[in-house]
């Protein structure tokens, strides 16, 4: 059998003994990139399981997963053997309510969530939008509740609020956080920025919204070593990140590590580090929402624990 043939059989096995599965830049609990991150949001927002395969462990399904679709870029999701799409289709098919009939699920309902802005702020966004044409303000607010602002054309699928004469264009997640929102214009050395107001009552609503995840220093996490605390010590990096610098004790998150995690006991001390703190609180959540009450984010991850805990350690 020829090599692609081998790994084309391959491919047709995994997208036929799996109901829904991504192929993506790391799994579920550890995605390595922004669009395999934004995919396993909405994925985990809608169901309890679905299966994961990781294209940079294996270059062959990374190469081969795109000449199997005929489609240029990662992540990939096939349901029920059929191939749907990539990031922006995923997207539109969630913020329409047809991916939720895909699986099954009743429509989502799409409250227009109540936003304020004020005078200076508008005033500032209709000089943006006249310089702009065909494009609208856009919101977004992510699984951790950090909002962010810009320009972008209407799709259609978006929930649209209004303010001061001023349209706001949001996905489903964002609706579901963003009730009560406040945008105002701030002054600040010359120049003028935005501040967004998320209010608590907000702050984790909706589908997706972010579960509780302590943080913790790496001065902390070595002084729960010390005191011979017990607890699962996770990597959520790459293993070519690994072999740059690790921490003794700490375990790669991989697919295998994963699935040991999910049988262990749900009042289990789990400790997520990173690079700098970003992809190891997305894993963290993660862990959260299947029900761990006991969940920790190393903040600054490795660089951090370099400066504040071991000069040793290689910063990259």
């Amino acid at each position: 059998m020829a090599p692609n043939e081998a790994i084309r059989d391959r491919i047709t096995s995994i997208v036929e003994s799996n109901e829904v599965v991504l192929f993506m830049k790391g799994n579920r609990a550890m995605p390595q990139c922004g669009f395999s991150g934004r995919v396993v949001q909405i994925l985990d927002s809608l169901l309890p399981e679905y299966e994961t395969v990781d294209v940079l462990a294996d270059p062959e399904i990374r190469d081969g997963i795109k000449e199997f679709s005929s489609w240029p870029t990662i992540p990939q999701l096939y349901v029920k053997g059929e191939f749907l799409g990539g990031c922006d289709i995923i997207s539109d098919l969630y913020n329409s309510g047809e991916l939720h009939t895909q699986f099954g699920l009743k429509a989502p309902e799409r409250t227009v969530p109540k936003i304020e802005i004020t005078d200076a702020a508008a005033a500032r966004f209709r000089e943006f939008l006249e310089r702009s044409p065909g494009k609208e303000l856009a919101l977004s607010i992510d699984a951790r509740n950090q909002p962010s602002l810009g320009l972008a054309p209407p799709q259609g699928n978006e929930i649209v609020a209004e303010s001061n004469g001023i349209k706001v264009l949001m996905d489903l997640g964002t609706s579901a956080r963003a009730d009560g929102t406040k945008i105002d214009a701030v002054e600040q050395n010359g120049s003028v920025g935005f501040r967004i107001d998320v209010p608590p009552a907000a702050a984790g609503a909706g589908t997706g919204a972010a579960p509780s995840v302590r943080q913790a220093s790496p001065s902390d996490i070595k002084k729960m070593i010390d005191e011979g605390a017990q607890f699962e010590f996770l990597d959520v990096r790459t293993p070519e990140e690994r072999e740059m610098a690790s921490i003794d004790g700490a375990r790669l998150l991989d697919d295998e590590a994963a699935k040991a995690l999910q049988a262990l006991p749900k009042d289990t001390t789990l400790v997520f580090h990173c690079h700098h703190g970003g992809r190891s609180q997305a894993a963290a959540e993660h862990f959260a929402r299947l029900g761990f009450t006991d969940v920790i984010n190393m903040s600054g991850g490795i660089d951090a624990w370099a400066t504040e805990v071991d000069p040793d350690t290689p910063r990259y």
